[in-house]
């Protein structure tokens, strides 16, 4: 029978037609889910709706589309197409890189996706102390003298930040212009965010809250759509990025202080003419909240030229058509010849990025990978530990960081060739539903940097081998594979 009841009293007929909608309902998404999504995340969408399809449908209503709004990406690519008009003007200092052939078409897949060239000339120092990074950032605004361009995830306004707040107000009051950008919700979930909105308000700071969810105000998106971008430009001379949030290293929470949990980052200090390229991702999501064009910035100073390493930005996020920071990792990860070196605090992986790295190992690759022993989010964390088999029985060495700290640090190394570090997570969150940036440093100088850091990571951390995991317990594998199937849910 098609309805399990009989058709003739004063509620069957509302029912008869319920249950005839979803029926409706589920035909329709069945041909209409699937459209320009990976077939696991079509189909976990479709595992809900068919279960619940009343409640799927809104959840999918709202959390379904990852893309941003067309003005968004119209924005995007009317940025993209001016960069690219523009790199003419940038030709006495666009690369000349002369290093392996497999990184050069790395490079062009970068250009070509995200629009900004490679460029050399430039210094690179990488900062792996919380409060050193903070204490760095703060000296530097400190000798501004035209503008600062400051965007990050998380904002809090706290005991260790305050310093480098009071340098932005300070820079603000001496007619530097500061401009401050912040993810709505990233920032409104931490304790402070009033305390943090009165301080701002108070300042001479030019301040917005990036991708707002502000309804009374026609503000209203995709709710989990975030900027998750950590930028810091300095007159366009130097700037910062990696995967340090403007935060305490506890985010303010106090029952991570009372266990200990502590976040550890890398952020790297960058001079030369990359800060322009750099300046060009801020540009692009100033644009996107303010309507103000900062074109006039995007030009290169006298002289840029500050030292002896060649890199390359890399934007990504909804705003681009391509998932460019996932097409640039598979790209690196399948040219390795020797050594892959991968650190990510959320490391759930696709597919192709699953079959690049253990297709690595297979084919006697050196791979590891450092990721925290014990992650600061339940689900994510079970849907990462899910790859730990897949990984150990490839080949790949696990090294989990002690905890309670959590290994926040974003980055990877490819032979002695190339360092990419910056906001990007090795998710699928990062990968189709956040903004992105991330920097591809080329040459064994910064390989030979960030190895050192990875020399740090494996002295705090402790190896995972496939028999100990082999035995785990039968409710942590359950949970495991049930949080794996929450992560396609995109």
């Amino acid at each position: 029978m098609l309805f399990p009841f009989e058709v003739g009293t004063d509620w069957t007929w509302p029912l008869a037609l319920w249950a005839l909608a979803e029926i409706i309902l589920r035909i329709v998404l069945l041909g209409t889910i699937p459209g320009n999504r990976r077939p696991t995340t079509a189909m976990a969408w479709l595992l809900v709706v068919f279960l619940v399809p009343s409640i799927g449908f809104v959840l999918f209503l709202l959390f379904g589309n990852f893309r941003l709004s067309r003005r968004r990406r119209e924005q995007q690519a009317e940025v993209n197409e001016r960069v690219r008009s523009g790199v003419s003007a940038m030709a006495d200092v666009v690369s000349k890189y002369s290093g392996p052939e497999w990184v050069s078409s790395a490079a062009e897949l970068n250009r070509r996706l995200g629009s900004l060239p490679m460029v050399d000339g430039n210094a690179v120092q990488l900062i792996p102390g919380y409060q050193e990074s903070i204490d760095a950032m703060a000296e530097a605004i400190r000798g501004a003298r035209s503008y600062v361009n400051a965007e990050f995830y998380i904002m809090g306004s706290d005991a260790v930040t305050d310093g480098l707040l009071t340098e932005l107000e300070k820079a603000a009051e001496r007619g530097v212009r500061v401009r401050l950008l912040f993810d709505h919700i990233g920032t409104l979930r931490v304790r402070g965010y009033r305390r943090l909105i009165r301080r701002l308000r108070a300042s001479s700071i030019q301040w917005k809250r990036m991708l707002p969810l502000l309804p009374i105000h026609g503000q209203w998106r995709r709710p989990d759509l975030r900027n998750h971008r950590k930028i810091l430009v300095i007159d366009g001379e130097t700037a910062f990025t990696g995967s340090q949030n403007l935060i305490e290293p506890s985010y303010n929470n106090p029952r991570h202080r009372r266990a200990g949990r502590k976040w550890v980052e890398l952020m790297a200090r960058l001079d030369g003419p990359i800060v322009a390229t750099l300046n060009v991702v801020f540009a692009t999501d100033w644009l996107s909240e303010t309507d103000e064009s900062l074109e006039s910035q995007l030009q290169l100073p006298e002289n840029p030229r500050r030292g002896r390493v060649t890199a390359q930005v890399v934007p990504s996020g909804p705003g681009f058509v391509t998932e460019n920071n996932l097409r640039l990792f598979n790209t690196l990860i399948y040219s390795a010849q020797h050594r892959i070196s991968i650190c990510s605090p959320y490391f759930v992986p696709d597919d192709s990025l699953l079959y690049a790295i253990t297709t690595a190992a297979q084919r006697g690759v050196d791979v590891e990978l450092f990721v925290s022993e014990k992650g600061d989010q339940f689900l994510v964390h079970h849907a990462q530990r899910s790859y730990y088999e897949a990984l150990l029985e490839a080949g790949v060495r696990i090294y989990l960081y002690r905890a309670p700290r959590v290994l926040h640090a974003k980055h990877f190394t490819i032979d002695d060739e190339v360092s990419v570090l910056g906001s990007s997570n090795m998710d699928m969150r990062s990968f189709s539903l956040n903004m992105e940036v991330s920097v591809m440093l080329l040459g064994a100088e910064t390989v030979d940097l960030m190895r050192s850091v990875e020399q740090s990571y494996r002295e705090a951390s402790f190896e995972l081998t496939l028999g100990d995991w082999l035995h785990r317990p039968m409710l942590a594998k359950y949970v495991d594979n049930v949080a794996r199937l929450t992560a396609t849910l995109q």
